[in-house]
């Protein structure tokens, strides 16, 4: 009777805490995304770390997409070929032959951080959460990792938990914060010699007083390629991540956990760079919840080199958070602070340009799904077709046009049903609208330049079954 008793409060007690994961992707791959993120649907990342002292990449179209990375510029120093040139060249010239990389740490001084200032900047540009690089590939922890002596924010540099201190800040703003993690250490010599030490010794340690520490929302790692989950032991931390840790229930994770396991296991999946005006990277029958992460330029990192060509002007970054958004993805936008603590201004202005646009048009944005997974699957007058986008919330369709239509909206779908009542967001205008069944007609009002927007909405109320 005693035992019967014992297995009964057992299972009540496992029921009630949740579904127990087991340490492999069959389980793992088994937890839902908790909700809160698909809600989300912009986010701001931060990369920020030693590489933000040298702030330096090369630029120009001869260039490609990820040699231009700021955040490499240790590892791009030591990578024979061309791209090596540039950074050798650049460092020989700027810092001369006997200065080492890790001479650039008592420089990282974040002397003019301001944490609230800048969780005020993330709750204006309407970003619902936030990801800070805890620790990049060079090994550089923004915490007290008792596993980085004197590699970490503490013990040189700021001499401040850059962590802890931004994470307040932005939970202070009603935001989720999380952490990027690096997985690997470009020239961790226990890495390189014992793997299996690196691992149990250094990354899980770091990972967990991370998620205990923190209680993170969000746990994205990185650097994953070089080795399968079998060798980083992936299964086993989440098994614990979702079982047994204080964020079980609430925390997301990404899908960089093994050089297999992009776009396959884990949480979210995730591209790079991988936008272009519309969905691409991830297959567009895939419903998985997935997210596009870029800079506001062409690197992560803070890059001193970059002109103003190089940075996406405000229309562009909200046009591709709506597209993104549109095909049923998530945006996390990057910014790279210089080393003394400051954003730069003109990426602050990005991100408040895009918070006026949100502040209007917002409701087109949080919360919704998409309403289409292949533009096959509606119809829409050939004149606008580039430039409308879709998404829906409950009974509400949204119509979002990146430039204003040149002509009437012409809309068909299986999917309407009632009479539409429709709206422009951020005027009080009233709009001409026709309906013949499954047609429906929207004929924009004319504006002045007072009226201009970066992108325009119109909302039909009910009009979905």
């Amino acid at each position: 009777m005693k035992k019967l008793l014992f297995f009964l409060l057992l299972s009540i007690a496992v029921n009630l805490s949740g579904q127990n994961y087991k340490p492999a992707w069959e389980s793992l791959d088994k937890r839902p995304t908790p909700q809160w993120f698909e809600d989300s649907k912009f986010g701001i990342f931060i990369h920020w770390g030693v590489y933000s002292v040298p702030a330096w990449g090369p630029t120009g179209d001869s260039i490609g997409v990820y040699d231009k990375y700021a955040e490499w510029y240790w590892s791009k120093l030591t990578q024979p070929g061309k791209v090596q040139k540039y950074f050798t060249n650049y460092h020989l010239k700027t810092y001369g032959p006997n200065f080492k990389y890790q001479d650039f740490a008592p420089m990282f001084k974040a002397e003019l951080f301001n944490p609230d200032q800048w969780a005020s900047v993330f709750k204006e540009s309407g970003a619902k959460y936030v990801v800070l690089t805890s620790k990049h590939h060079e090994g550089f922890t923004l915490w007290p990792s008792a596993q980085s002596w004197n590699w970490n924010s503490v013990d040189i540099g700021p001499h401040r938990d850059l962590c802890g201190d931004l994470s307040e800040a932005v939970k202070k703003q009603g935001l989720h914060m999380g952490f990027y993690y690096s997985l690997y250490e470009w020239f961790n010599p226990v890495y390189k010699t014992d793997l299996n030490s690196y691992v149990d010794d250094h990354m899980i340690p770091q990972l967990k007083d991370l998620v205990t520490r923190y209680s993170p929302d969000l746990v994205w790692t990185d650097g994953e390629w070089d080795k399968p989950s079998k060798d980083w032991k992936s299964e086993q931390f989440l098994a614990w991540l979702f079982n047994e840790s204080p964020v079980k229930s609430s925390v997301v994770v990404n899908d960089r956990w093994g050089s297999e396991t992009r776009s396959k296991h884990g949480g979210i999946y995730t591209t790079e760079y991988g936008l272009v005006g519309e969905k691409e990277g991830i297959d567009s029958g895939v419903t998985h919840p997935w997210e596009e992460c870029r800079g506001i330029g062409t690197s992560f990192g803070f890059n001193r080199a970059e002109n103003l060509s190089d940075y996406s002007s405000a229309g562009q970054l909200i046009s591709l958070l709506i597209s993104t958004v549109s095909a049923g993805g998530n945006l996390l936008l990057d910014i790279g602070p210089a080393a003394d603590g400051t954003i730069p201004v003109i990426m602050q202005q990005r991100l408040l340009e895009i918070g006026q646009w949100l502040n209007i048009n917002g409701e087109s944005i949080y919360g919704t799904r998409s309403f289409i997974k292949n533009k096959e699957d509606h119809s829409v007058n050939a004149e606008t077709n580039k430039s409308v986008f879709f998404t829906m919330k409950d009974k509400d369709l949204f119509v979002i046009c990146t430039g204003w239509p040149k002509g009437n909206i012409i809309l068909n779908s299986e999917k309407f049903t009632g009479k539409a009542r429709v709206q422009l967001l951020g005027h009080e205008k009233p709009i001409t609208v026709k309906q013949s069944g499954s047609t429906i007609t929207i004929i924009p009002p004319v504006l002045t330049p007072d009226d201009f927007q970066h992108a325009y909405v119109f909302r039909l109320a009910g009009v979905l079954k």
